[in-house]
Protein backbone atom coordinates (compact mmCIF):
# COMPACT_ATOMS: atom_id res chain seq x y z
CA UNK A 1 0.00 0.00 0.00
CA UNK A 2 1.35 3.41 -0.92
CA UNK A 3 -0.68 5.65 1.12
CA UNK A 4 -3.89 5.78 3.43
CA UNK A 5 -6.74 8.16 2.12
CA UNK A 6 -8.51 10.44 5.06
CA UNK A 7 -11.85 11.59 3.87
CA UNK A 8 -12.60 13.78 7.10
CA UNK A 9 -15.85 16.43 7.66
CA UNK A 10 -17.72 13.97 6.32
CA UNK A 11 -21.20 15.43 6.75
CA UNK A 12 -23.15 11.80 6.51
CA UNK A 13 -21.10 9.06 5.97
CA UNK A 14 -23.18 6.44 5.02
CA UNK A 15 -24.27 8.41 2.01
CA UNK A 16 -20.74 8.72 1.45
CA UNK A 17 -19.80 5.65 1.74
CA UNK A 18 -22.54 4.53 -0.52
CA UNK A 19 -21.18 7.00 -3.57
CA UNK A 20 -17.75 6.00 -2.95
CA UNK A 21 -18.48 2.40 -3.20
CA UNK A 22 -20.92 2.75 -6.12
CA UNK A 23 -17.33 3.84 -7.80
CA UNK A 24 -15.87 0.79 -6.67
CA UNK A 25 -18.80 -1.55 -7.72
CA UNK A 26 -18.60 0.26 -11.58
CA UNK A 27 -14.55 0.08 -11.48
CA UNK A 28 -15.04 -3.44 -11.28
CA UNK A 29 -13.01 -3.75 -7.73
CA UNK A 30 -13.56 -5.19 -4.91
CA UNK A 31 -14.34 -3.87 -1.30
CA UNK A 32 -14.63 -4.51 2.16
CA UNK A 33 -16.33 -2.34 4.70
CA UNK A 34 -14.95 -2.41 8.37
CA UNK A 35 -16.98 -0.85 11.27
CA UNK A 36 -18.90 -1.77 14.44
CA UNK A 37 -21.55 -4.49 13.99
CA UNK A 38 -24.23 -1.39 14.73
CA UNK A 39 -22.65 0.85 11.60
CA UNK A 40 -22.50 -1.92 9.34
CA UNK A 41 -26.11 -2.99 9.84
CA UNK A 42 -26.88 0.35 9.08
CA UNK A 43 -24.95 0.59 6.18
CA UNK A 44 -26.85 -2.62 4.66
CA UNK A 45 -29.93 -0.76 4.77
CA UNK A 46 -28.72 2.49 3.82
CA UNK A 47 -27.44 -0.33 0.86
CA UNK A 48 -30.63 -1.14 -0.05
CA UNK A 49 -32.55 2.19 -0.11
CA UNK A 50 -28.84 3.91 -1.96
CA UNK A 51 -30.96 4.24 -5.75
CA UNK A 52 -33.63 3.22 -7.09
CA UNK A 53 -31.90 2.96 -10.59
CA UNK A 54 -29.11 0.53 -9.44
CA UNK A 55 -28.07 -2.31 -6.85
CA UNK A 56 -25.03 -2.37 -5.16
CA UNK A 57 -24.49 -6.08 -4.12
CA UNK A 58 -23.10 -6.49 -0.98
CA UNK A 59 -23.21 -9.09 1.80
CA UNK A 60 -21.94 -9.20 5.49
CA UNK A 61 -18.56 -11.13 6.10
CA UNK A 62 -20.79 -14.11 7.79
CA UNK A 63 -22.62 -15.04 4.12
CA UNK A 64 -22.03 -18.17 2.80
CA UNK A 65 -18.47 -18.35 1.02
CA UNK A 66 -20.30 -18.67 -2.39
CA UNK A 67 -21.87 -15.24 -2.19
CA UNK A 68 -18.84 -13.52 -0.62
CA UNK A 69 -16.99 -14.71 -3.48
CA UNK A 70 -19.82 -13.62 -6.40
CA UNK A 71 -20.39 -10.12 -4.37
CA UNK A 72 -18.37 -7.15 -5.13
CA UNK A 73 -18.66 -5.33 -1.52
CA UNK A 74 -18.22 -7.48 1.73
CA UNK A 75 -19.32 -6.00 5.49
CA UNK A 76 -17.07 -6.82 8.26
CA UNK A 77 -16.30 -6.15 11.51
CA UNK A 78 -12.55 -7.06 11.10
CA UNK A 79 -10.90 -7.85 7.76
CA UNK A 80 -9.51 -11.26 9.19
CA UNK A 81 -7.73 -13.16 6.49
CA UNK A 82 -9.23 -11.51 3.77
CA UNK A 83 -6.38 -10.90 1.21
CA UNK A 84 -7.97 -8.68 -1.12
CA UNK A 85 -6.32 -6.57 -3.93
CA UNK A 86 -9.39 -4.14 -3.79
CA UNK A 87 -10.35 -1.54 -1.63
CA UNK A 88 -10.62 -1.23 2.37
CA UNK A 89 -12.96 1.44 3.37
CA UNK A 90 -13.12 2.21 7.51
CA UNK A 91 -16.45 2.97 8.99
CA UNK A 92 -14.71 2.57 12.19
CA UNK A 93 -13.02 3.84 15.35
CA UNK A 94 -10.31 1.91 15.83
CA UNK A 95 -7.63 0.65 12.73
CA UNK A 96 -8.32 -2.58 10.99
CA UNK A 97 -6.06 -5.13 11.75
CA UNK A 98 -3.59 -6.34 8.55
CA UNK A 99 -4.98 -2.99 6.31
CA UNK A 100 -1.41 -3.14 5.01
CA UNK A 101 -3.00 -6.07 2.69
CA UNK A 102 -5.05 -3.79 0.86
CA UNK A 103 -4.51 -2.08 -2.65
CA UNK A 104 -5.83 1.21 -1.23
CA UNK A 105 -7.10 1.94 2.01
CA UNK A 106 -9.73 4.55 2.88
CA UNK A 107 -10.35 6.45 6.28
CA UNK A 108 -14.24 8.35 6.89
CA UNK A 109 -13.98 10.53 9.31
CA UNK A 110 -17.44 12.77 10.12
CA UNK A 111 -18.16 16.09 11.48
CA UNK A 112 -18.97 14.08 14.86
CA UNK A 113 -16.41 15.34 17.82
CA UNK A 114 -16.02 11.96 18.70
CA UNK A 115 -15.68 10.85 15.33
CA UNK A 116 -13.17 13.36 14.65
CA UNK A 117 -11.42 12.78 17.80
CA UNK A 118 -10.64 8.63 17.13
CA UNK A 119 -9.58 10.06 13.61
CA UNK A 120 -7.25 12.48 14.70
CA UNK A 121 -6.08 9.28 16.61
CA UNK A 122 -5.70 6.95 13.80
CA UNK A 123 -4.10 9.58 12.13
CA UNK A 124 -1.01 10.03 14.19
CA UNK A 125 -1.00 6.15 14.79
CA UNK A 126 -0.35 5.83 10.82
CA UNK A 127 1.85 9.04 10.60
CA UNK A 128 3.70 7.23 13.33
CA UNK A 129 4.13 4.05 11.93
CA UNK A 130 5.41 5.59 8.77
CA UNK A 131 2.57 5.60 6.17
CA UNK A 132 2.02 8.22 4.14
CA UNK A 133 -1.23 9.73 4.62
CA UNK A 134 -3.47 12.21 2.32
CA UNK A 135 -5.70 14.33 3.65
CA UNK A 136 -9.44 14.63 1.76
CA UNK A 137 -11.40 17.71 3.53
CA UNK A 138 -14.88 17.21 1.65
CA UNK A 139 -16.53 20.46 3.10
CA UNK A 140 -13.98 22.00 1.69
CA UNK A 141 -14.63 20.06 -1.72
CA UNK A 142 -18.60 21.24 -1.30
CA UNK A 143 -17.52 24.94 -0.41
CA UNK A 144 -15.39 25.15 -3.63
CA UNK A 145 -17.72 26.64 -6.71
Amino acid sequence: MKEIEFHFNVPDKLDYACRLLRKVHHRSMRALVTAETEVLAELDRFLWQFSSTEFLPHCMATAGATLIHSTSIILAEETGTWAEEGVLINLGRKIPAGFERFERFVELVSEQPEDRIAGRDRWKTYKDGGFELKRHDVAAARETP
